[in-house]
C-alpha cells in the first residue's frame, strides 16, 4: 500500500503557466493565485513576474497567508528578454545578471524560497567550454545576490539543447558539473528536473534523475509531443497529459515517480515539490488541464 501522496511530496503548480493570460507580469495574477491557494491539494505554487507594484504586495500578502512553498520562475523573463547567462558578449552577459538580480528583489517581495532560472542558449560545440564558463561566473553572481538579501536558493532548470529552447543546459550531466562548480561557493544551489523535458533532451527518467540525484531540488511534471513535427504542440509547449501525439501520461508519471522515490526525492515524510507544469491549449480550459494533472498524479501514485 502506497503512503499517501501529500506525505510523500509537496505538490505544487506553475501558476503562470497553468493560466497563461497572466503572462508577462500582467492580467488577472491575483485572482489565479487565489484559485491555487484555495485548492488545498496543492502546497507549493510557482509564480513570476508581478508587474505592479500594488498588485505585488496584494499578492504576497495572499502567498503569505496560504502556508505554501512559494517559488519564482524567472525562465519567462529570460526567454522573452532573451537574456543570456552564457553570452560571449561582456555587455549582454551583464544585462542578463542585471535583470535578474531585479527579478531577485521581486522574488524577495512575493516571499519566494527558490529563484528559477535557465542556462543561455547553445553556442555551438566550438565554444561550449566557454560558455559553461560564463554560466557559472553569471550564477555564482546571482547566488551571491541572492544571499546577501536572505535565505533564497538559486535553481537552474534544464531543457533540450536541440528541438525548442536549444539551450546550452542541455544535458543532465553536464547540469550536474556546472552544479558542482557552483556548490563550492553556494552549496545551497541546485538543479530542477522537468519530466516534460526529458523526451526532448533524448534522456530517460532512469538516466536524468540518477545522473541528478545529489544536485535535484526541484521537480516539474508535465508532457511534451516530439514525434510529428507537423503536430501543433510540436516541442516544449507543456500541453495536457495524454494529449494526442504526446510523451508522457500515466505510465511515464509512474516511472518518473518510481525513480524520485528510489533516489529518496519522494516518500514517507518527505516535502520536496513536485509541480505541475501543464498549459491550456486552444480549446482547453486552465480548470480543465489542472484537474486532469491532479488525476493522473493519483492514479500514477496509485500504480508505485
Amino acid at each position: 500500500m502506497n503512503s499517501d501522496l501529500h506525505s510523500a511530496m509537496k505538490v505544487g503548480i506553475v501558476q503562470f503557466m497553468a493560466y497563461p493570460e497572466t503572462g508577462g507580469g500582467k492580467g488577472p495574477i491575483l485572482e489565479t493565485v487565489a484559485k491555487i491557494v484555495e485548492d488545498e491539494f496543492f502546497g507549493a505554487i510557482e509564480i513570476s513576474s508581478v508587474a505592479d507594484p500594488t498588485s505585488r504586495a496584494d499578492v504576497a500578502r495572499l502567498l503569505g497567508s496560504s502556508q505554501m512553498v512559494v517559488g519564482y520562475g524567472a525562465q519567462p523573463i529570460q526567454l522573452g528578454g532573451k537574456l543570456d547567462l552564457n553570452a560571449r558578449d561582456r555587455e549582454q552577459r551583464q544585462k542578463a545578471i542585471g535583470r535578474l538580480k531585479v527579478a531577485i528583489d521581486e522574488a524577495y517581495e512575493l516571499g519566494a524560497q527558490r529563484f528559477a532560472v535557465l542556462s543561455g542558449p547553445f553556442p555551438g560545440a566550438e565554444h561550449e567550454a566557454e560558455a559553461v564558463k560564463l554560466l557559472v561566473d553569471s550564477l555564482n553572481q546571482l547566488c551571491a545576490d541572492a544571499s546577501s538579501k536572505g535565505a533564497m536558493g538559486v535553481v537552474m532548470e534544464t531543457f533540450d539543447r536541440s528541438i525548442d529552447k536549444k539551450a546550452l543546459i542541455g544535458p543532465n550531466a553536464l547540469a550536474v558539473e556546472v552544479s558542482r562548480a557552483v556548490r563550492q561557493a553556494h552549496p545551497t544551489f541546485g538543479l530542477m528536473l522537468d519530466l516534460s523535458h526529458l523526451p526532448l533532451q533524448f534522456e530517460t527518467a532512469d538516466q536524468a534523475l540518477k545522473v541528478a540525484r545529489d544536485h535535484l531540488v526541484h521537480a516539474h511534471i508535465g508532457n511534451c509531443v516530439l514525434n510529428d513535427r507537423s503536430h501543433p504542440l510540436y516541442g516544449d509547449l507543456h500541453p495536457r497529459f495524454g494529449v494526442e501525439g504526446g510523451e508522457n501520461d500515466v505510465p511515464e508519471l509512474v516511472e518518473y515517480l518510481r525513480v524520485l522515490r528510489e533516489i529518496g526525492y519522494v516518500g514517507d515524510g518527505k516535502q520536496n515539490v513536485v509541480a505541475f507544469e501543464v498549459k491550456p491549449q486552444p480549446g482547453d480550459t486552465s480548470a480543465a488541464v489542472i484537474a486532469n494533472a491532479k488525476r493522473t498524479l493519483l492514479e500514477a501514485w496509485a500504480r508505485l
